[in-house]
């Protein structure tokens, strides 16, 4: 695969260490994390980060039966995992149940969803090991009006912003403020509630849309707006055990539809990692004005967080501002990041529930990732095209979204169908062997961007010109 040269991730990152965070795992968990031998695992999700992490956690020498639930077409196909499509995740008494009867040593939940729901406290009570924040930590992502909020107290520079519970009074903000204006959801959105509007007469359409129309359901009976903020956004990571905080590595999302970045928000249409805009300086400053403070704050508020946080990062001048906070890895990052990630994740994780520092290696080579969604995505769109050739593709890991098996044939199932996901020497190679591995792939309801990665790549070739 890429070069074995590794890079320790936040080795060239100088921030003060935090104050050291107390134990306040139970006992029991820490002795799940430790038992000796294999190692059961679940993985909660049916998404390309699932697949990802289930792929790569099944690498692990101490990993023994590794379960996906529920799944998709992907994780089927993998020989080093099973996958439980009918195990009904939202039912947190039958997960319980199915990990006792299996002996499950350790949960991985992947979305946002069930940590919002509070699946890691329901585990934890059973006292089964999980790794994710507690549905009151989860708020940072569950509520954006929540989120904003912390910002506010705790000075973590992000976009002036509003929350509103009556359109009439949204509108009017919108009108004293001007456009061009961002109007989100305050709750999940499968990361469709964002509408970047730029006229007046688009915020107004989106407070509608989000308010009266229930076009985002119950995530948009509270709505955010917000400045619009110029600049170049990334995607950084971190681990966090209370005030306790490891940098991992940073990508950057394709969150617009079209090449060129252009039409509606996405859930994302494609990643690369590293991303060059997240330059040593700029990672120093997100860690000690966003994820410190964030942290920090979450403990003052009496909701500490306990595990990957996601900050969405906008760019200009050499200095981040927060868009937002997720409380998992991102999706399609995750993809582009357990391509490059070196170090045993099984073990890196049960590190983290033990309230251990943990070390992680990454290859220095990039690795980029293509989503393949259906057609129509993200709007209405069919589902059941039948996608073939997947067993011809080289070069590349095919990473399963919204995919089923049908009459044994891998069928589309959601929006975004594949993540594909190459590494390369550098950037530009990647991105070769990426589209040359889609482009082996026989998928007629399926479409992409073309232009996945362009500004890396176009940082390289300037680069290469001088």
């Amino acid at each position: 695969m890429a070069s074995q040269m590794a890079a320790t991730a936040g080795a060239s990152l100088q921030a003060a260490p935090a104050r050291p965070a107390p134990r306040r795992r139970a006992a029991a968990l820490a002795v799940h994390c430790a038992a000796g031998g294999k190692q059961n695992v679940l993985v909660v999700g049916s998404g390309g980060r699932e697949h990802a992490l289930a792929w790569k956690l099944a690498q692990s020498p101490t990993c023994g039966t590794l379960y996906v639930a529920p799944g998709n077409a992907g994780t089927q196909l993998e020989p080093s995992m099973v996958t439980l499509p009918q195990l009904n995740t939202s039912n947190h008494e039958q997960v319980i149940s199915f990990c006792r009867e299996k002996g499950i040593d350790f949960v991985m939940v992947g979305p946002e969803q069930p940590l919002v729901e509070g699946l890691v406290d329901s585990l934890s009570a059973a006292g089964i090991t999980a790794f994710g924040p507690t549905a009151a930590a989860a708020q940072l992502e569950g509520s954006k009006a929540f989120m904003k909020n912390i910002c506010r107290k705790y000075n973590i520079p992000t976009a002036q912003y509003e929350t509103f519970t009556d359109p009439a009074a949204a509108k009017a903000f919108i009108t004293q403020c001007g456009a061009p204006i961002v109007v989100k959801t305050s709750g999940l959105a499968a990361g469709k509630g964002v509408i970047v509007a730029q006229t007046l007469e688009e915020a107004y359409q989106a407070v509608d849309d989000m308010m009266l129309n229930n076009a985002f359901g119950e995530a948009g009976t509270t709505v955010v707006v917000e400045e619009f903020l110029t600049g170049e956004e990334a995607s950084f990571f971190a681990f966090i055990d209370g005030e306790n905080c490891i940098p991992l590595v940073g990508a950057q999302d394709h969150k617009a539809v079209g090449d060129g970045d252009t039409g509606p928000n996405t859930g994302g249409m494609g990643s690369y990692s590293p991303a060059p805009v997240l330059t040593p300086a700029i990672e120093q400053q997100a860690m000690e004005e966003l994820i410190y403070p964030t942290a920090r704050g979450m403990c003052a508020e009496g909701t500490p967080f306990r595990g990957v946080l996601f900050a969405g990062l906008m760019i200009e001048n050499g200095r981040a501002k927060l868009l937002e906070h997720n409380v998992r890895f991102g999706d399609p990052e995750c993809q582009s990041l357990m391509v490059r990630l070196q170090s045993d994740l099984l073990e890196s994780l049960q590190a983290q529930c033990r309230g251990e520092q943990v070390k992680l290696e990454w290859s220095s080579d990039p690795s980029l990732t293509v989503v393949l969604a259906a057609k129509g995505y993200p709007g209405s769109y069919a589902k059941g095209g039948p996608i073939r050739n997947l067993e011809a593709v080289t070069g590349a890991k095919v990473f399963h979204a919204g995919t089923a098996m049908k009459d044994g044939q891998v069928v589309s199932a959601g929006g975004r169908v594949l993540g594909v996901t190459a590494v390369g020497k550098d950037v530009a190679e990647a991105q070769r062997k990426a589209y040359a591995a889609v482009d082996q792939i026989d998928f007629s309801d399926g479409f992409c961007r073309r232009d996945i990665g362009w500004r890396a790549v176009a940082r390289l070739r300037e680069g290469a010109g001088r």
